[in-house]
C-alpha cells in the first residue's frame, strides 16, 4: 500500500508524539489512557495457512485485558469474528480488586463479522463507519494503538484514524527478515551461523548452496529459508548425504549445482502441508536463502526478548528457552521462562547490542532474537554453550503473551543482573507456556467447557499465591482441539507441574463415556460504549 508523502509525515508525526506519552503508556496503573488493540496477524496469508486455527490467533493478544486493572484505563479490542463472551469473562475475573462490572465498562469489543483469508486490518481499513465509530470512541490526545506486527496497513489504519501506533515504522521490516537479520548480526559482531545472501529464483537458491558447501564441505545439513517465514513453517532441511556424489572434491560446480536442484524436491519441509511446488512458487515472491544447518549432540533454542521506547532507549525484558517440535525441531511450539542461567546473561548482553543497532535505524517497540545453544563441555574458554544467533523477529511473538501476562498479573520487575522476574514480594517467578496443547479427544470442547474443567480440577492462576495457569487461544479448542496456556511457579519444578496438571485434566476430561455436565448460563452483557 503506497502512502504520500503527506501520509507519511503524519505517520511520522504520531509517532512523535509517543515520546511525550511514553511515561503514561509505560505507567499505566497511574494514568489515564485510551489503548486500541489489533490482534490482526498480517503476515503473509499463505504462509498462516500451514498454522492450525490461524484465524484464532487474534485471541493471543488478550492478555490486553489485564491493563484494565488500572480504573482509568479503557481498551477497544478489535477482531475478526466476536468473540465467546465467557472467554472476555474469563479475562475480566482475573484482575485483582476491580469490580468485574468496573472492568466491563472500560471494554469495547468490536468485530468486522468477516472471517475471509485476509488480515483483520485489511477488513477494518474496508469499514469507515466501522473506524468512525472507533475514532469516536477515542480520546485521542490520549490514546494509542499498539498490534501483533506492523505493516503499511497498520500504518496506514494509524493515520486514518489519527492515533500514533506503538510499533515499527513498516519501511524498517526488512531488518526482521531472514536476509536483514544476518545483516544486523554481522554489523554487529554476533556469531551467527554461515550463509547465502538473498536470492530470488530457484536456480540462483541452488547456486548459493552449492557455494555454502563448497566454502564449508563438512556440513551435513543446509537449511533453505523463505526470507520473509516465520515460526519455522518456512524452513526445509537439505541433507547433503543424499548428493554424496556431488559432494566438493568429487564433481564440478555445475554437476553440483544440477544436483541440489533435483533434490529440492526432496527436502524436509518443516509444515506437514508443505510441498516443493508451493515452496518453489513462494521464492520469486519472498525470497529465500541458504544457510548452515548448526549441528550438536545438545542443543537449545533459547531467545531474548526487548524493546526500542520512542525515545531510543532499549530494554531487555526477557529471555526463554524455547520448546520447537517438527520433522527437524524446527517450528516453534512454546517456551520456558527463563532461559539457562549458562547463557541468559550473553543473551541480555547482544540483545542490548541488537537493539541499539534497530535503534539507529529508527526501529521501534518489541523484537526478539533467535539463537542456537550447543553444549561444548570442553571448550577451551571455558564457555559451556556456543551461541549463534538465527534471526531477528521485529513483533509481538510466542513468548510475548506469556510473559506480558506473567507481569501485568503479578506487577512484578525483570531483573537484569540475574535474568530473573520477582514478584513485589520478592519471590521469583517461573513458567512453561505454549500455544500448541493439541489433541483430537480435545476437539468439541466449547469455552464454557474448559471454564467446567478450570474449575473442578483448580487449575485457575490464584492471585494469593501468584501461581496456577492462565489460558489463551480458547475459542481454538472446539475446531482444532487446540488451546493455549502459561503455567507459573514458584521454580521451574513447579511450573512444570502445573502444566501437567492441565495435561492430565484435559485428558482425563475427554477420556470419559459420558459428557461432563453442561455449564450455567453465563448471561450475556452487552458491548459497552
Amino acid at each position: 500500500m503506497y502512502l504520500s508523502s503527506t501520509q507519511t509525515d503524519s505517520f511520522h508525526q504520531l509517532q512523535s508524539k509517543l515520546r511525550d506519552r511514553w511515561q503514561s503508556i509505560d505507567q499505566f496503573d497511574r494514568n489515564d489512557c485510551d489503548i486500541l488493540v489489533i490482534p490482526s496477524v498480517t503476515l503473509d496469508q499463505r504462509e498462516l495457512r500451514k498454522i492450525r486455527g490461524i484465524h484464532y490467533y487474534e485471541e493471543r493478544l488478550l492478555f490486553s485485558l489485564i491493563r484494565l486493572r488500572n480504573p482509568r484505563t479503557r481498551l477497544i479490542y478489535i477482531t475478526s469474528q466476536p468473540l465467546h463472551p465467557s472467554i472476555v469473562d474469563y479475562y475480566l475475573q482475573l484482575l485483582p480488586g476491580i469490580p468485574f462490572s468496573h472492568a466491563r465498562s472500560r471494554l469495547l469489543l468490536l468485530s468486522v463479522y468477516d472471517s475471509s483469508c485476509r488480515s483483520l486490518t485489511e477488513k477494518i481499513l474496508e469499514r469507515p463507519r466501522l473506524m468512525e465509530r472507533i475514532r469516536q470512541s477515542l480520546r485521542l490526545d490520549q490514546a494509542y494503538m499498539t498490534c501483533y506486527n506492523s505493516t503499511e496497513f497498520e500504518r496506514d489504519l494509524s493515520v486514518k484514524l489519527g492515533v500514533p501506533l506503538l510499533a515499527l515504522d513498516p519501511d524498517l521490516l526488512q531488518w526482521g527478515t531472514k536476509s536483514g537479520s544476518r545483516q544486523i548480526f554481522a554489523e554487529c559482531g554476533i556469531p551467527h551461523p554461515a550463509g547465502s545472501d538473498l536470492t530470488w529464483t530457484v536456480e540462483d537458491l541452488a547456486i548459493a548452496t552449492a557455494i555454502l558447501w563448497e566454502q564449508q564441505p563438512t556440513l551435513r545439513r543446509i537449511v533453505i529459508k523463505l526470507n520473509e517465514g516465520f515460526s519455522g513453517e518456512g524452513n526445509a532441511l537439505l541433507n547433503l548425504r543424499d548428493l554424496a556424489t556431488v559432494r566438493p572434491g568429487d564433481a564440478s560446480h555445475a554437476q553440483r549445482v544440477a544436483a541440489i536442484i533435483q533434490q529440492f524436491v526432496h527436502l524436509s519441509f518443516q509444515s506437514d502441508q508443505e510441498t516443493w511446488e508451493n515452496f518453489s512458487s513462494r521464492i520469486p515472491e519472498l525470497g529465500a536463502i541458504a544457510e548452515a544447518f548448526i549441528e550438536g549432540d545438545e542443543k537449545r533454542s533459547p531467545s531474548v526478548q526487548a524493546r526500542i521506547v520512542p525515545d531510543g532507549t532499549v530494554e531487555v525484558l526477557s529471555t526463554h528457552d524455547q520448546i520447537l517440535g517438527g520433522p527437524d525441531g524446527q517450528i516453534f511450539l512454546g517456551c520456558r521462562f527463563p532461559a539457562d542461567d549458562g547463557y541468559r546473561r550473553q543473551l541480555q548482553t547482544w540483545g542490548m547490542k541488537v537493539g541499539q543497532a534497530l535503534a539507529d535505524k529508527g526501529a521501534l517497540e518489541r523484537f526478539s532474537l533467535d539463537f542456537v545453544a550447543v553444549y561444548q563441555p570442553d571448550a577451551p574458554d571455558g564457555e559451556e554453550w556456543a551461541l549463534y544467533a538465527i534471526e531477528i523477529n521485529l513483533r509481538k511473538g510466542g513468548t510475548t503473551h506469556p510473559f506480558m501476562a506473567l507481569a501485568l498479573l503479578t506487577n512484578g520487575t525483570y531483573c537484569l543482573e540475574d535474568g530473573l522476574f520477582y514478584s513485589r514480594q520478592g519471590t521469583p517467578k517461573y513458567y512453561v507456556a505454549s500455544d500448541n496443547l493439541e489433541s483430537p479427544k480435545y476437539r468439541g470442547l466449547m469455552p464454557n467447557d474448559l471454564m467446567d474443567i478450570i474449575a473442578f480440577h483448580r487449575l485457575n492462576f490464584r492471585s494469593t499465591t501468584e501461581t496456577g495457569t492462565v489460558f489463551h487461544l480458547m475459542g481454538c479448542l472446539s475446531e482444532f482441539g487446540k488451546l493455549g496456556l502459561t503455567s507459573i511457579g514458584n521454580s521451574p519444578e513447579e511450573a512444570e507441574e502445573l502444566y501437567q496438571q492441565v495435561v492430565q485434566a484435559l485428558d482425563e476430561e475427554t477420556a470419559r463415556d459420558v459428557p461432563a455436565p453442561a455449564s450455567i448460563p453465563v448471561p450475556f452483557i452487552g458491548w459497552s460504549t
